[in-house]
């Protein structure tokens, strides 16, 4: 994986209307967060977990890393990540950011238009934890987007420089270590975010299957999920390919090894029987 960590954010911008809805960032800070010891004594809601920030100020704490933060100014928002260190495993130092807004509109839930407002009808405890929940799997997936990306610019190199030349070296090695990588993220994504899978809030508010479905299918989660597992399941087979075509060149190269020794063997037999058997 790559040497320098990297942390995705979908920022989310106050509204321009006048009533305006909590809004704040969305960031993956970490490989993972302990959201059970952090936030004991002020803890809103849990699936995901929300936690009250300040006066009119909350923060949505998941355990795949992420965070999203609402209604808090930039010095909330450092002392909030600053409070959280200690519970974060594999802490990430940049991040990327893409922008959206937040902004209620009566009798609409969940539309997002062509600036990135998304609309809801009002604002609750339940509806931010959806809207957290999107954006933080949108944030994850941006991660590993970029990442894939780069994992697929080195590991074509390599699988030409292979299918061309069969070196056993460097590039074999570095192939492998490319497998590993795609092996780690596969096991990361499946175990660490579940995209496909709705919020356990839905199971206590079905009323709010609408919004996440909206805000579900307007953030392309699925499609992309998608899209990430096709270009991971074709960059295995491309390594497997090959690593199998390596391999198989090394196993024709000992079978001609053997088959010299064989035709050697045969040719010392046929001179000692020629020169230096005893003759009758």
């Amino acid at each position: 994986m790559p040497t320098s960590p990297m942390k995705a954010a979908r920022e989310v911008r106050p509204p321009p209307a006048a009533d305006d809805a909590p809004t704040g960032p969305g960031l993956l800070i970490g490989e993972r967060i302990d959201v059970r010891a952090f936030g004991q004594a002020d803890r809103l809601a849990t699936g995901p977990m929300l936690v009250r920030a300040g006066n009119n100020r909350a923060a949505a704490v998941l355990r795949y890393g992420a965070v999203v933060l609402f209604n808090m100014s930039p010095d909330d928002e450092a002392a909030l990540i600053e409070a959280l260190r200690p519970f974060v495993t594999e802490p990430y130092n940049d991040w990327d950011a893409e922008t959206a807004t937040v902004s209620l509109r009566a009798g609409d839930e969940g539309p997002v238009d062509a600036g990135g407002t998304i609309y809801l009808s009002e604002i609750t405890v339940e509806r931010l934890q959806i809207v957290a929940t999107v954006l933080a799997k949108s944030v994850v997936l941006a991660f590993y987007e970029k990442l894939l990306a780069s994992v697929f610019d080195r590991i074509e190199p390599l699988a030409r420089s292979l299918g061309r030349r069969g070196h056993t070296g460097r590039e074999g090695r570095a192939l492998l270590r490319q497998i590993g990588d795609v092996l780690l993220m596969q096991h990361k994504m499946v175990g660490r975010v579940e995209v496909a899978e709705k919020p356990d809030l839905l199971w206590d508010h079905p009323e709010l299957e609408r919004l996440y479905a909206r805000l579900q299918d307007e953030f392309e989660l699925n499609d992309r999920a998608r899209a990430l597992d096709r270009k991971l399941d074709l960059i295995s087979r491309t390594a497997a390919t090959s690593l199998d075509l390596l391999q198989n060149r090394r196993t024709l190269r000992v079978e001609w090894y053997i088959v010299i020794l064989i035709v050697i063997e045969m040719v010392l037999l046929i001179l000692y029987e020629t020169f230096m058997a005893p003759r009758g």
